[in-house]
């Protein structure tokens, strides 16, 4: 048996004895009712993922997966591919956004390499980063298929196996990217899996203007019609229109509901691998925690369609795992919410009238 398939005999609902037992302590905190909205709704799952009235999240791990896309070739984004090898080496010293957000919250930084046009092999070997690359970018998927199927079931796995080996030490992940022209990928993911028109879902990326924001919406229209991917076979989608991290974010959501541990999913190409880890294994939902709302547009109805509501919305357009470092923030806060507020009893407060 596959790590996949294993992976996938493992995952479970959400233990609905645990979430009830939430409900009823948070009934009866010493405040008006349901006062702390969404992060009362929260500690409920955080209980049902766990199995736990005291959900464990002190170990907190932003997994930022990184690949390239032979997309780029179409001219869909305003930065040259180069700038993906880049950004590792940022991440690596410490000088990103999520270096200084995941900083803040607490959070440990994973970089892995899933396709990298670029020898990482110097960082890997330092044991700065993790070297998972499946290939030196994927296939322009304008003219045809992103990998073979074979190396699609290799990304999701790499994945899993990245959840694996943080499991000791972690308790809560974030999935975090780094790919120039991701977004043109995501948007046909979410295009096949959503249903809804490649107009409503483009966005400008790192910012294209009208006449390149046209462009891309072309080009992924005919991305759609030269792949056809299959709408309910993950890794069909995958295999023809993805992108080797957003197979990598796809396998680390299904292993880390393997484990049963939240996952923070953080934004659009986060969700595009969390529109594939559900594809494979619908169950995977209750494990994740969506972090915010994006700039691009896609990202509602993406978010929809997994049936979450975001913690935040800030505007972000940056990707990395930034929108999950700073939800890991509001994740411990409900914690403290569920553990730390004294019941009417407890605290000895007269209750409201019934």
């Amino acid at each position: 048996m596959s790590i996949l398939e294993q992976t996938i005999k493992t995952i479970y609902p959400q233990d609905s004895s645990y979430r009830d037992l939430a409900k009823e302590r948070l009934d009866q905190l010493a405040l008006p009712h349901w006062a702390l909205g969404d992060l009362m709704d929260l500690a409920i799952d955080l209980a049902g993922i766990t199995r736990s009235l005291k959900p464990a999240v002190q170990g907190k791990a932003i997994v930022t997966m990184a690949g390239d896309h032979g997309v780029v070739a179409e001219g869909v984004s305003k930065f040259p591919q180069e700038v993906t090898s880049q950004m590792v080496h940022n991440f690596v010293n410490g000088g990103a956004g999520i270096n200084a957000l995941a900083r803040q919250a607490g959070a440990e930084v994973v970089v892995v390499d899933m396709g990298v046009a670029a020898d990482m092999d110097d960082l890997a070997r330092q044991g700065k980063i993790i070297n998972k690359k499946i290939g030196y970018g994927t296939n322009n998927i304008a003219k045809g298929a992103a990998m073979s199927a074979a190396n699609a079931i290799r990304a999701v796995e790499a994945g899993i196996d990245i959840a694996n080996e943080l499991s000791g030490s972690v308790d809560i992940f974030g999935t975090g990217d780094m790919g120039i022209g991701n977004t043109t990928p995501s948007t046909a993911i979410a295009a096949v899996i959503t249903g809804k028109s490649v107009a409503e879902l483009t966005g400008r990326g790192t910012g294209l203007d009208d006449e390149q924001l046209a462009h891309k919406q072309q080009v992924i229209t005919k991305i759609l019609e030269c792949n056809k991917p299959d709408p309910k076979n993950g890794i069909d989608i995958l295999a023809k229109i993805g992108g080797f991290e957003i197979g990598g974010i796809a396998g680390l959501i299904l292993g880390a509901a393997a484990q049963q541990k939240p996952v923070v999913v953080d934004g659009f190409i986060s969700t595009a691998g969390a529109l594939i880890a559900i594809a494979i294994e619908p169950f995977v939902r209750d494990y994740i925690v969506c972090a915010h709302r994006s700039m691009e547009p896609g990202h509602r109805f993406m978010q929809e369609k997994i049936g979450c509501r975001p913690l935040l919305d800030l505007n972000l357009r940056l990707g990395e795992g930034t929108g999950a470092a700073l939800a890991m923030n509001l994740v411990e806060a409900s914690v403290a919410v569920l553990t730390e507020v004294a019941t009417f009893e407890e605290a000895a407060v007269a209750g409201a009238d019934k």
